[in-house]
């Protein structure tokens, strides 16, 4: 087998990962990662805190290469606590068995928020001496002996919707309570399959990925939304739809994609399938900081945004598509 240069997997990723789905096009390479000489079926560990298994069930639902493969046989999945067969005290020993054994050599993958309020009681994971052990705790500590950090799903990189509102239970992100460790953001509300295997495949080959300010990979984070989006025309000719299911553009419903930066209108989720706007939804820049909070409320139009900020790029003229006749 090949042996794959950064650029070359770069390129895949961002180019015909996008058109063919990254995980068919660069299969080869993710199995080379995983299983080749250099890989030697590298210990990961998932942590499940403040969160809905929604990342974990979109990531099961990747298929080039079919990832039941990739976590019975691929890569050594030492613990996910929906996943594993084990339960109680055998399954929580692990931890502690993969942290000296491996220390230095795994990796740590954490889906969902972090709880710190109220004596981190919030969200535990097994229990010490009869008494739960907060979540927190196991991240921070899990954290201290891993090779790299991967946050999955928006939850974990900054909050998500445990985090939003009042937030009693103190949710915050894991980058809030693991310190000076290797961190990579994969964001998304669900995840993409792509991102995440795409992903780890960078961390173990070639180490940590160029990132953006949020510590987002920027070949999936790098381009906005709203440029890429197959509507983009019906906004630079002003034909707008009122209600969701016409044709025009969704700005005045909601969408908030000229504040999101990710590859979904190219990239697509199941199996290149659809997306939001695909499906006749407003984009809702779920992979950005503040969601839900910062893009609420939802299906209805904001005062004008953009980018970090600026103003959004104007229409030329106003058609309103759907409405009533």
């Amino acid at each position: 087998m090949r042996d794959l240069s950064r650029r070359e997997f770069l390129r895949l990723c961002g180019a015909t990962g996008a058109a063919l789905g990254l995980t068919h096009a660069i299969k080869p390479e993710i199995l080379e990662a995983f299983a080749g000489p250099a890989g030697g079926r590298p210990p990961v560990v998932w942590l499940q805190g403040g969160s809905c298994s929604g990342c974990s069930v979109s990531l099961l639902n990747g298929v080039q290469p079919d990832i039941g493969k990739v976590l019975t046989s691929i890569i050594s999945l030492e613990f996910h606590q929906t996943l594993m067969a084990a339960a109680g005290e055998p399954a929580m020993e692990v931890l502690q068995a993969v942290k000296e054994r491996y220390k230095g050599q795994y990796y740590l993958v954490v889906e969902g928020s972090v709880s710190i309020g109220d004596q981190k009681l919030y969200s535990t994971l097994g229990e010490k001496d009869g008494k739960p052990v907060p979540f927190a705790d196991w991240v921070k500590k899990m954290a201290g002996g891993a090779k790299a950090v991967v946050a999955v799903g928006t939850c974990a990189t900054y909050g998500g919707i445990p985090a939003a509102g009042a937030n009693p239970a103190g949710s915050r992100p894991v980058s809030a309570v693991i310190g000076d460790v290797p961190l990579v953001n994969v964001p998304g509300c669900p995840i993409h399959p792509d991102r995440v295997l795409g992903t780890l495949v960078h961390v173990i080959k070639y180490g940590l990925p160029d990132m953006d300010a949020h510590k987002r990979p920027t070949v999936f984070f790098g381009k906005c939304v709203h440029d890429l989006c197959e509507r983009r025309p019906k906004f630079d000719n002003g034909e707008f739809a009122q209600r969701l299911s016409a044709p025009g553009c969704l700005y005045k419903l909601g969408c908030k994609g000229p504040m999101a930066y990710n590859d979904c209108p190219t990239r697509k989720y199941n199996n290149g399938t659809s997306w939001c706007v695909g499906a006749n939804a407003p984009c809702l820049a779920c992979v950005e900081p503040g969601f839900p909070d910062h893009s609420s409320p939802f299906f209805v139009r904001m005062p004008e945004y953009g980018p970090d900020g600026t103003p959004s790029p104007q229409p030329r003229q106003e058609k309103i598509l759907g409405g009533d006749k």
